[in-house]
């Protein structure tokens, strides 16, 4: 078999590419012992890896190129994007399985309630958080309510409809996908829409001893998102209250957080460990002596470094928010607390409850560990995204869905 991914964005194609999302997911195809290869635009760069593919961005977008490929299916990393929907139509007129993968969370257009649709605009542009977040949040209600409706909505779908499958990261997004998409096909439309988790490396699994211990990890150099005054604040909160637990903070824009860790008190200091960036397999030591790890951001489509966690054994704290869909499932399955409230005591009572649950011997990290390298390694993931094509006839035209509007 021939499976290779593709993202259309002229992204590094060095390690890092090939540690998550879709360059990890053609690592996953490969261990199956399926060909695969991942597939960008641009020019090739010093440090693209062997099996990395770069063409003209054109090339794309023609249906004989993939054709030439000989291709048993291919897995678009495009975001259901009207710009790259010709990339879609090109690999479904060449006939190849086409599986759409959409890494957000759901909320796509104002069609699917206008008032969440809203709210979560609020969160993703900072309003009432960063500077100019206010100006970015209006700009973004004005384009939804007229250019989205008007124009995004119809070209998204018809994006969507060059798809043999349409994965979502989480259940929450498949349940808002499948609404969208019965609004413009009916119930064959929605019917395509599945769950599937980002992949998560291998390595990532269950070893060592847990002790008393929080691993958060991010970008913290980003402050709408990943939110760093609100790990300063809960973490400070969290050390005072507890003088035994050990908290691990790990990723880019650490400087950001040295000021802070600077006035915290000798004792918490040493308990408090700033970290940086890390290698992969330090991240695994990391997760493998925490008990629980912690994500302030406000919002995340699925959020891989709790997919990383899980698979070490962690359970997870976070805000309960529409904007973090991800985390709703994880409690839903029992291997997370959210906070009641997304303020400093809510994010602080989680933390402080999930960590009683470790204490009371309410958490198994061998059983989580179990359940989700399963549902999350790469290997896995890809196996299942073989699974979606082989329980399809794709000989029936009706079952393949290939009637859409560029046929």
């Amino acid at each position: 078999m021939r499976w290779y991914t593709c993202t259309p964005v002229a992204f590094g194609g060095g390690a890092d590419f090939f540690a998550r999302d879709s360059g990890l997911l053609c690592r996953g195809f490969q261990a199956l012992g399926v060909e695969s290869r991942a597939v960008m635009p641009g020019e090739r760069q010093a440090e693209d890896e062997a099996d990395l593919i770069r063409t003209d961005f054109k090339n794309l977008e023609s249906a004989d190129w993939w054709k030439a490929l000989n291709l048993d299916g291919v897995v678009l990393y495009a975001w259901g994007s009207p710009k790259f929907r010709k990339v879609a139509a090109a690999i479904h007129k060449a006939g190849i399985f086409l599986v759409l993968n959409q890494d957000n969370g759901g909320l796509v257009s104002p069609l699917l309630g206008p008032v969440a649709w809203a709210q979560e605009q609020q969160i993703l542009s900072g309003a009432g958080r960063v500077r100019g977040g206010g100006v970015r949040w209006v700009k973004l209600l004005v384009k939804g309510f007229s250019k989205g409706l008007l124009w995004d909505d119809l070209f998204r779908i018809r994006h969507l409809r060059e798809g043999d499958v349409i994965t979502c990261v989480t259940p929450i997004a498949a349940g808002h996908y499948r609404r969208y998409c019965g609004i413009f096909g009916g119930e064959e439309f929605a019917g395509r829409v599945q769950v599937l988790p980002h992949p998560v490396h291998p390595q990532f699994r269950m070893q060592g001893t847990k002790r008393r211990q929080v691993v958060a990890v991010g970008r913290w150099d980003d402050r709408c998102q990943k939110r760093p005054e609100r790990l300063m604040e809960v973490i400070g909160g969290l050390v005072q209250r507890d003088p035994e637990v050990v908290v691990e903070i790990v990723g880019g824009g650490i400087e950001l957080l040295q000021r802070w860790h600077s006035g915290l008190t000798e004792g918490q200091r040493a308990r408090v460990r700033l970290r940086g960036r890390m290698l992969p397999k330090e991240m695994v030591e990391i997760y493998a002596a925490s008990q629980v790890s912690y994500c302030p951001s406000a919002y995340e489509s699925f959020h891989i470094a709790s997919g990383e966690s899980l698979c070490c054994g962690c359970s997870v704290v976070a805000a309960r928010s529409a904007s973090l869909a991800a985390f709703q499932w994880f409690a839903d399955e029992g291997v997370a607390t959210l906070a009641a409230k997304d303020d400093l005591d809510g994010h602080l009572q989680a933390l402080e409850k999930e960590l009683e649950c470790w204490q009371r011997g309410q958490r198994n990290p061998e059983q989580i560990s179990r359940v989700w390298c399963e549902r999350l390694h790469a290997d896995r993931v890809a196996e299942r995204i073989a699974g979606m094509a082989a329980s399809l006839d794709l000989n029936d035209k009706d079952v393949r869905f290939r009637s859409s509007p560029t046929d």
